[in-house]
C-alpha cells in the first residue's frame, strides 16, 4: 500500500473545477462529487436563510477550510458575524464561523451524519444543524470537541419537523413547520 500525502490533494483541489451542475468537495483527502440537489433541499436552505437575521452574513456552498484536516466541505449554509466576513476569498476559515447546516439527501447521508459531523466538530464550529427531509427531523449538534476523526460534538438534539430547533447561538428558534420531506426514499438508521 502507498501512502498518500493528504496535503497535496488539497493543493490539486484548488485548481479543480468540477463538470457544470456538480458540486465537489473534499473530506479528509477524497474528492466527492454531487449533482445538483432536489428542490426540496434548495426550498429548506432559503427557508433557513430568510429565518435568520441580516446581522448574520449567510452564505450559501461556501467552501470552509478546516485547520489541520485535508478537508475543504462545502456546507449547504455558512453562518458568521457580519463584522468577522472576510473581504474576498474561496476558503472561509473555521475559527470564524457561528453554525453550518446540511440537508440530507438520499447520496449524502453518510457524508452529513458521519463525515462532516466529524470535520467541522474538528473544526470547532459551535454549531452544526443537519436537517434531513427523510426522516423529516433536523438533528442540533454543539459542545465540538476533540481532534481529528475523532472529533465530535458532545450535545445532540434531535427535533421533529413542525417543532422549533433552538439556534441559541444565534439568538433564535428555528421554525421547521414548513420544511418539506423527500418522497419515496427508504429510512435511514442516522444519527
Amino acid at each position: 500500500m502507498t501512502a498518500v500525502d493528504e496535503r497535496r490533494m488539497t493543493q490539486f483541489f484548488e485548481g479543480f473545477e468540477p463538470p457544470e451542475g456538480a458540486k465537489a468537495e473534499l473530506l479528509r483527502g477524497v474528492l466527492v462529487m454531487m449533482s445538483s440537489p432536489d428542490i426540496v433541499h434548495n426550498w429548506i436552505v432559503a427557508d433557513v436563510q430568510d429565518q435568520i437575521p441580516r446581522r448574520w452574513a449567510r452564505l450559501q456552498t461556501q467552501d470552509v477550510d478546516i485547520v489541520g484536516e485535508a478537508s475543504e466541505p462545502v456546507p449547504d449554509l455558512v453562518v458568521l458575524p457580519k463584522d468577522s466576513l472576510p473581504s474576498s476569498g474561496r476558503l472561509m476559515p473555521c475559527q470564524l464561523i457561528t453554525m453550518v447546516l446540511e440537508v440530507v439527501s438520499k447520496s449524502s447521508v453518510h457524508q452529513d451524519y458521519v463525515v462532516k459531523r466529524s470535520i467541522y466538530a474538528a473544526g470547532g464550529i459551535p454549531t452544526y444543524l443537519v436537517i434531513d427531509p427523510i426522516m423529516a427531523h433536523c438533528v442540533l449538534l454543539t459542545k465540538p470537541a476533540g481532534q481529528g476523526e475523532d472529533a465530535d460534538y458532545h450535545a445532540q438534539e434531535i427535533i421533529k419537523f413542525g417543532e422549533p430547533v433552538p439556534m441559541d447561538d444565534l439568538g433564535l428558534e428555528l421554525d421547521t413547520s414548513e420544511f418539506g420531506t423527500l418522497p419515496d426514499v427508504r429510512p435511514h438508521r442516522y444519527p
